[in-house]
């Protein structure tokens, strides 16, 4: 007995030293693939071969295999990927994701740079970058190691694509170097190569299957991809461009960059001038007209220039609007035109009534696609273009996204063609359309019976921002509608299982799970429920105001115009829009079957909420023991407040952590504004 105790204990002391052994190989292991895969795909300098590479990496895998207790995400083996991702939660960001406001005019620019000029007293240094053509995302980093990586989304939640952007080798997993901040965001766009597209659609041709439209697009698609074992075999790569922290790790962006490409980030290069920093306005005039002229001899798309105020402090005092920042503008380059030939225009009856003339063309390739139809916008710009049957056209991407009518080669016109009339009718249904004063759009009145309004409205009610009712889509609508099941929203909660089991390509499942998905909608909060009614010019952000100021259906049905236009950022045309929607019998009758059915109607008041930081606006700075950031923006919006990101007159405290910016705190005691730590901020609340 002793004796087989004593083989046991010794038995344990080889596999503790084996263990203790692999664990420090593994380490060694991952360090070294880091860094040549930092040599390779960032310096552009590899010191071993593809073989040695991968001989390591096969070390590696078989070790990690054999030790599961050294299990890490953000080992190089996850690099290759083999995850499955079901779906990609939505996150919210930690900073605002904003786009960047756009000019196509040299004009314009030069404006932007007069109003910089105007409001930032002495010199002023920008930034000059590409603006890279792919998808942006924000990848969050904590303790060294890659934590989050979020897409763009509406700008306030992104979805998690975290797995998929871990099989990117220019993103990295682990940081190199020293005095990076504990935790942080960077900003940047990942895109595909352009040979790495060709060849990637070489591949698929070769296949027998379609080809990939243009990279940004095939870029964008492959990062919501389930399984991250294909994302890794994708021609993937990134560009960081922008960085957020508590802690400011320098004075500029310039010079941020330079120190995060010290622990490992791909940053645009400055000896290839891809960024450039100067004082000078003629040499950002210079930096646009070169790369203008030289985009296409890059290995990757861009569609403009970026043009950021280089100081920090400089850029908190320009501040951001709702969408964008005040501190930076894109220039975008002049949109590809192609010329082809207008077979017919046809008419798009939208969920508002609203119509739209489209252009259907003899098929063109342009930036990429191919195209087939562009927007006539309205019956103003058929008459600008003085379009004819059978005219060719000039055709480009507006945006470089939707492809737009802006000229007719008038020296192929065929004599004697007809010029193009507008409708006086709806396509649809035959009602005369109108047309109301100061309105660009001709549209349908007949609202309760144009099939394509009655079937865009229930779309737009069963949408992921409104009712989110799983299961259901476009097709599923179009399904229900012809099969008379339902000619409105309201109509949804009278649906039963057996009414969907004997439609066609309807399993027992897929019915379950709508019924399931509709009864469960009934939860979806007042002010998303507000949006999906579909009132006219009330989008998210208006019918969450709306929401929050009245409280109660009731209360808004009863509002006077007077006291809708009192409602912050409500304005005449919404007052206006709201009071006719509720002035309108068929709408309260749906109205009310939606509340005699259960939805909520009412702001449900968080519990612990109340009004103490009523109307103040309130930023966030530094880290913190007790609250997290997320919590902390939350407990303000509970209790009344507005958070905000940057410190102005306008602000009315700061909840003040270790690390608070040096520019912020001296901006706040130049204002005035009270700081409080987050135990006062606790008190202040009643914590």
């Amino acid at each position: 007995m002793a004796s087989a105790r004593l083989i046991t204990f010794v038995l344990l002391i080889i596999y503790i030293m084996t263990a203790k052994q692999a664990g420090k190989r593994i380490f060694e292991l991952r360090e070294a693939l880091n860094k040549h895969n930092h040599l390779y795909y960032i310096q552009d300098a590899p010191a071993i071969s593809d073989y040695d590479f991968d001989m390591l990496l096969k070390e590696l895998q078989k070790l990690e295999a054999e030790h599961p207790e050294f299990d890490d995400p953000n080992s190089p083996s996850r690099r290759v990927g083999g995850e499955v991702t079901k779906d990609f939660p939505n996150i919210k960001h930690t900073y605002p994701m904003l786009s960047l406001s756009n000019t196509y005019s040299e004009e314009e620019l030069a404006d932007f740079l007069e109003r910089v000029r105007r409001l930032i007293p002495g010199t002023v240094e920008y930034v000059c970058e590409l603006k890279y053509d792919g998808a942006a995302v924000g990848i969050r980093y904590k303790d060294g190691k890659l934590h989050k990586a979020i897409t763009r989304g509406d700008g306030t939640k992104g979805d998690d694509i975290t797995t998929n952007v871990r099989t990117i080798n220019s993103v990295p997993l682990s940081l190199m170097g020293e005095g990076y901040p504990d935790e942080f965001e960077i900003r940047g766009e990942i895109f595909m190569t352009l040979d790495g597209f060709r060849e990637l659609n070489a591949q698929r041709v070769k296949e027998g299957l379609e080809p990939f439209a243009n990279p940004r697009n095939s870029a964008s698609g492959t990062l919501k991809m389930q399984d991250s074992g294909i994302v890794a075999t994708r021609p993937l790569d990134c560009f960081l461009y922008y960085v957020y922290s508590d802690r400011e790790i320098a004075n500029n962006h310039y010079e941020s960059m330079l120190m995060v490409r010290d622990w490992g980030f791909k940053i645009p290069d400055p000896e290839k001038n891809y960024i450039t920093k100067t004082h000078n306005i003629e040499h950002i005039f210079k930096f646009i007209n070169y790369w203008d002229e030289h985009r296409y001899e890059l290995p990757f798309e861009i569609d403009g220039i970026v043009v950021k105020v280089n100081a920090y402090e400089q850029q908190q005092k320009l501040g951001t609007t709702a969408k964008s920042p005040r501190w930076a503008i894109a220039y975008k380059f002049k949109a590809e035109q192609v010329s082809t030939e207008l077979k017919t225009v046809t008419y798009q009856v939208g969920r508002t009534g609203a119509i739209t003339p489209v252009a259907n063309l003899a098929p063109v390739q342009l930036a990429g696609t191919t195209v087939k139809r562009a927007s006539l916008h309205n019956a103003d710009q058929i008459e600008k273009l003085d379009l004819h049957e059978g005219d060719f056209v000039f055709v480009e991407k507006g945006g470089e996204i939707i492809p737009k009518v802006v000229g007719v080669d008038l020296e192929k016109r065929t004599p004697g063609s007809p010029a193009v009339q507008y409708i006086s009718h709806c396509p649809e249904c035959g009602t005369e359309l109108l047309r109301e004063e100061g309105e660009a759009q001709h549209y349908c009145p007949n609202a309760l019976g144009c099939p394509p309004q009655i079937k865009g409205r229930i779309e737009h009610f069963i949408g992921r921002k409104a009712m989110d009712i799983e299961g259901m889509g476009a097709e599923t609508v179009e399904l229900f509608y012809e099969e008379g099941l339902i000619r409105n929203y309201a109509d949804l909660y009278a649906l039963k299982q057996e009414q969907l089991l004997p439609l066609e390509r309807m399993a027992e499942k897929s019915a379950e799970n709508i019924i399931s998905g509709i009864a469960a909608s009934k939860e979806i909060p007042f002010e998303r429920v507000l949006f999906a009614l579909g009132i006219r010019f009330v989008g998210e952000t208006v019918a969450k105001k709306l929401a929050r100021h009245f409280e109660s259906l009731q209360k808004l049905k009863e509002a006077s115009y007077d006291e809708l236009i009192n409602v912050s950022e409500i304005g005449d045309r919404i007052a206006e829009s709201v009071l006719a929607f509720f002035a309108n019998k068929e709408n309260e009758a749906l109205v009310d079957r939606l509340v005699e059915a259960g939805l909520k109607f009412l702001v449900e008041k968080q519990e612990g909420a109340s009004d103490t930081l009523e109307g103040k606006k309130i930023v966030i700075s530094g880290s913190f023991e007790r609250f997290g950031r997320t919590e902390l923006k939350e407990l303000i919006e509970k209790h009344g407040g507005k958070n905000t990101a940057s410190v102005s007159k306008n602000t009315d405290l700061i909840v003040a952590g270790e690390g608070m910016g040096p520019s912020k705190r001296k901006k706040a005691e130049e204002l005035g504004v009270e700081l409080v730590d987050e135990n006062q901020f606790a008190a202040l609340i009643g914590l």
